[in-house]
């Protein structure tokens, strides 16, 4: 049996495990999951256990796999190997501490990858010239940038790889290197440790530094719990003279307060803020005192003026700029706005308003591709669009249901839509157990494990029970957080996988899919594919080659671009007029900048010149209906908190994409040429795309040797769940 793994390098990092003691859903679950249940249990759970055969093919496969993967790009020696690459290239060369200044500036600007670039070339100096004191500070750049993209692993690592060099300046490195060991530590909150690792930073720290130091420091005491402590070191610090500081050092001043149970005397100070003039930023700021006085309220027993305080600073998002934000990295405060989306969809599910927290949900989701993007590139204006839940009750069919997934800290809220009602649910499970749940039943499938089943039947009742759908009816699932990376296809109710009794697409936003299923209802049967693009041996994908001819046969018009002539360029050219588009390749998610995520298409020139996400955001691909990457974890990216996947998804959706077809694991050749096969011939037939998802999905599963979900379970249907093929 022949097996290819068409794997994305940037792995989403493993999460840490969870607590022994979790209590609660996630808990009960947790109990239940993995090597740790007996063979009886799961037998007992299991009406329709796959066959031995099938779980014994999907371990190996999994196995194999497992060991081909690439070692992960961003580590010491893979940065300093392209380093020395990327400074080949340059033709202007610069020195390794003006990389490092380079690499600084870029990070502060948010350009998370263009920073790791600069920094590598900085190591690639230091390793030449053996010099320690830029080996220390490009990697505690390095540290800097993974802080702020969010990498807390990667961050910590390079870090600590900085103190192991000898600094010229120890005040340069130690410094700043311990506030970002705080920094990860605050945001993983572990608040008593960043509390010990700020405290060495300011004892490491030149007097220009200090200050930030301290309101990093102030913050986690806030949050450690010890008020009495902060207040004493918010006493020392001097004014800043930068109005963006100031601001962020009034905003810890108010959270102090009601740190301190004195919640009327933060709504006044958060009042109060909401008038303060910040230059352009302003409505920034603003948006952030309205969300403090909705928190001064609830403190203060008031839901009602919580809820109109909220509402003030949502109706204000829309009017702040899209940046990345150093400042506030700097100063220990770590905001994001979702978190205010976060609160309004909490304070509007508690007052029994689903109507209007289904559309705050909403609207967070289109807000969060603004922010991930921040004007570094073209957007469609009907990607930032939402639709209000009349206007999608109107667009839906009599057997459409949309389920919405919004998860909260402390809670996960489903709504579920139907052309003439709304019903709100919410499953007791925190975020981070929700991690767990999810990560723990990724890993069961994609390592071919028997326990497989019995997860899927667990957290099928969990979060799809309660719902009360009818079979038969078509499910457009719109996932939140972590649920990006769960196949909910292969969850089960009832005994059986969800994919048996209903057609499923998924979409990252609803208002992106409505609109998209009302442009492109029928397109050409007209094929564009490309297929095993040349690079060089160790990329070579002998099965995808074979594939796409298959599925050529299928079409009376296709156009082929196999091997070399599988090129960046020649997929720009064909974007705009191909309607049916199949690409066959490997393909990366960048981890670190969503952007840059990209296809590994055919070198150009006797160079790779790989087709990077932000590109594909500039394309015009209004006229294309349907992108499938037939490549492993094509779907995944990094997770926007409170939103979505950001990456190949919305990049092509963006672009004008109607839809598109991308895996969460790595997936096999005897597999996916069952599920393409199955898929494109439906298609062919007239019949539409979630309906030949489904029949595709169900060929794979029918077949005993490949019925483990690792087989006929990795690929999402996205967008435009209508879609129909003829003519």
């Amino acid at each position: 049996m022949a097996w290819f793994s068409r794997w994305g390098w940037e792995r989403p990092a493993r999460r840490r495990a969870a607590a022994a003691g979790a209590l609660g859903l996630a808990g009960i679950l947790l109990l239940g999951f993995g090597p740790s249940a007996s063979a009886q249990q799961q037998q007992q759970s299991r009406p329709r256990q796959a066959p031995a055969q099938a779980e014994s093919n999907a371990e190996a496969a999994a196995s194999k796999m497992e060991q081909a993967r690439l070692d992960d790009t961003d580590t010491l020696l893979a940065l300093t190997s392209e380093g020395a690459v990327l400074y080949g290239q340059d033709a202007v060369k610069l020195s390794g501490y003006q990389y490092c200044s380079q690499a600084v500036a870029l990070a502060e600007a948010g350009e998370f990858r263009q920073s790791v670039r600069a920094a590598s070339k900085a190591l690639h100096l230091a390793n030449a010239t053996n010099d320690p004191n830029l080996m220390a500070m490009a990697n505690r750049d390095l540290a800097i940038v993974y802080s702020y993209s969010g990498q807390l692993e990667k961050a910590e690592e390079f870090a600590r790889e900085a103190l192991r060099h000898q600094a010229r300046d120890p005040k340069l490195v130690v410094g700043p290197v311990q506030k970002v060991i705080g920094d990860v530590r605050t945001r993983r909150g572990d608040f008593a440790g960043a509390v010990l690792s700020y405290d060495e930073a300011l004892a490491n720290s030149s007097p220009r530094y200090s200050p930030l130091v301290q309101a990093s420091l102030v913050n986690a005491l806030i949050e450690s719990g010890n008020p009495v402590r902060a207040r004493e070191v918010l006493g020392t610090m001097a004014p800043p003279k930068d109005a963006p500081l100031t601001a962020q050092l009034d905003r810890t001043r108010a959270r102090l307060l009601l740190a301190e149970n004195k919640p009327g005397e933060a709504r006044d100070m958060y009042r109060a803020l909401t008038a303060r003039q910040v230059g352009a930023d302003t409505e920034y700021y603003r948006l952030w005192a309205w969300d403090g006085v909705a928190r001064s309220e609830l403190a203060l027993g008031q839901k009602q003026a919580a809820a109109e305080a909220v509402g003030r600073a949502l109706g204000d998002v829309d009017k702040v700029r899209a940046k990345f934000r150093s400042e506030e990295f700097k100063m220990g405060l770590f905001s994001d706005l979702q978190t205010v989306f976060e609160r309004g969809v909490a304070i509007y599910s508690d007052a029994g308003d689903a109507r209007q927290a289904f559309e705050v949900s909403e609207h967070s989701r289109s807000r969060a591709l603004l922010d991930a993007v921040r004007g570094r590139a073209k957007i469609n204006d009907q990607a930032a669009n939402t639709v209000d839940l009349a206007t999608l009750q109107r667009t839906l069919a009599a057997d459409e249901r949309v389920v919405q997934f919004h998860s909260l800290p402390d809670r996960l809220v489903v709504w579920v839509v139907g052309p003439d009602n709304i019903s709100e649910k919410t499953v007791a499970v925190k975020r981070d157990e929700l991690n767990e749940l999810v990560e723990t039943f990724r890993n069961s499938i994609v390592r071919g494990r028997r326990t497989a089943i019995t997860n899927a039947d667990k957290l099928g009742a969990a979060l799809l029970g309660p719902l009360g759908l009818a079979p038969g009816q078509r499910l457009v699932i719109v996932p939140h957080g972590p649920l990006h990376y769960l196949p909910f296809q292969a969850l089960r109710l009832d005994g059986r996988y969800v994919i048996e009794t209903h057609p499923v697409a998924v979409a990252p936003s609803i208002s992106i899919a409505v609109q998209l299923a009302q442009r492109t209802p029928r397109v050409n049967a007209s094929l564009v594919a490309f297929g095993n693009p040349r690079i060089e041996d160790k990329y070579d994908l002998p099965g995808a080659e074979t594939e796409v001819k298959q599925l050529a046969q299928l079409f009376p018009r296709s156009t082929l671009y196999m091997g070399a002539a599988a090129t960046k360029t020649q997929f720009r050219e064909v974007a705009a007029r191909s309607p049916l588009m199949h690409v066959a390749a490997h393909a990366e998610a960048d981890a670190v900048d969503p952007l840059y995520s990209r296809i590994l298409l055919a070198n150009e020139g006797g160079k790779q010149n790989f087709l990077e996400a932000h590109e594909i955001l500039g394309l015009p691909m209004d006229g294309t209906a349907l992108v499938t990457l037939s490549a492993c974890e094509s779907g995944l990216g990094r997770i926007a908190q409170g939103d979505e996947v950001l990456g190949f998804t919305r990049s092509f959706l963006s672009a004008g994409s109607s839809s598109l077809i991308a895996s969460l694991w790595p997936v096999s050749d005897d597999a996916t040429a069952v599920l393409m096969g199955t898929l494109y011939g439906e298609l062919a037939k007239g019949r539409d795309i979630q309906k030949a998802m489904q029949a595709g999905q169900l060929a794979v599963l029918k077949d005993p040797k490949m019925s483990h979900p690792f087989f006929w379970a990795p690929f999402n249907l996205i967008g435009n769940w209508r879609l129909t093929v003829g003519g």
